[in-house]
């Protein structure tokens, strides 16, 4: 099963550009501060917990006044809508908004996750829950991350009561334990992504989650197994190219680095990226 493909070609590219190449502009995520609430409003109250109060605060003070008055006219419709269908609705006129006009990302997939909490339906769960993930697995910022982990998981365990033999749902909720240090046990997201791999080893999403994990804690032995089965399935997949080209840097192979990078190129549409990939190369030959 293929991990779900919620970018565009062109910009699942420049999202690999970015993880690869550590390119600085990302989409405006809020810093997290602490906050206070009651104890009824619905929030989690851990000691240094992020609530989506907290980004809202934060997305709030960089609003313009047209653009608050616009805010506060759709949080009220929330208050006032008594019809599931009407609260949809606005759910997703405020995503679109903290989206498209506010620019703030942390608001946009939380009204995105509530319209899809209220839809029960499997697809905009797992779509929702593939947005906070993606998100997440790329986020410097511990808290941050951990909160947008708890929104996947919460997700995919609604999509998985909805269709239990998901895999692509299963890796995904093993990720946000991998990724988003939401257990105390490091293992428990591993175990479960091998719940998937021990019934279909050539199940590609969880390979390359696996993979991701097995480079993030140094074990470039494993990273580069599940990389190469990968391959041997899909030798054009780019996202798997990029890893082992990456894995091969880190490990300081540099030629076998800047041929894999080179393999990479074909697959790239965008030039400024090309660009980028080809100054690497340079750089990896010296």
């Amino acid at each position: 099963m293929k991990r779900p493909q919620l970018l565009t070609i062109g910009a699942a590219a420049l999202l690999i550009a970015i993880i690869y190449f550590g390119a600085k502009k990302k989409p405006n995520q809020s810093k997290p501060v602490a906050e206070t609430h009651s104890p009824d409003d619905g929030h989690n109250h851990g000691a240094e917990a992020l609530t989506i109060d907290t980004f809202l605060a934060i997305g709030k003070k960089n609003l313009s006044a047209t653009q608050s008055a616009k805010i506060s006219q759709l949080e009220n419709s929330i208050s006032r809508g008594d019809v599931k269908d009407q609260q949809i609705h606005v759910y997703h006129q405020l995503a679109k908004y903290w989206h498209d006009s506010a620019n703030s990302w942390e608001p946009y997939a939380w009204y995105t996750a509530e319209a899809a909490r209220l839809e029960n339906s499997e697809k905009n769960l797992t779509f929702a829950a593939h947005l906070f993930l993606d998100n997440l697995i790329r986020d410097d910022v511990a808290e941050r991350r951990k909160w947008k982990a708890l929104q996947a998981k919460d997700l995919f365990e609604r999509s998985l009561k909805l269709n239990p033999v998901n895999d692509s749902s299963k890796v995904g909720l093993g990720a946000c334990y991998l990724f988003g240090n939401i257990s105390d046990n490091p293992m428990e997201g591993i175990q479960k992504l091998k719940e998937v791999a021990d019934r279909d080893s050539n199940n590609v999403y969880e390979q390359i989650t696996l993979a991701e994990g097995s480079l993030m804690t140094q074990q470039f032995d494993k990273a580069e197994s599940r990389l190469a089965l990968v391959l041997r399935h899909q030798p054009d997949r780019l996202e798997a190219i990029l890893m082992m080209a990456d894995l091969k840097e880190k490990t300081g192979h540099k030629q076998e680095a800047a041929d894999w990078y080179s393999k990479s190129l074909p697959f790239i549409n965008n030039e400024a990226i090309k660009a980028e990939i080809n100054n690497r190369i340079n750089e990896l030959r010296k």
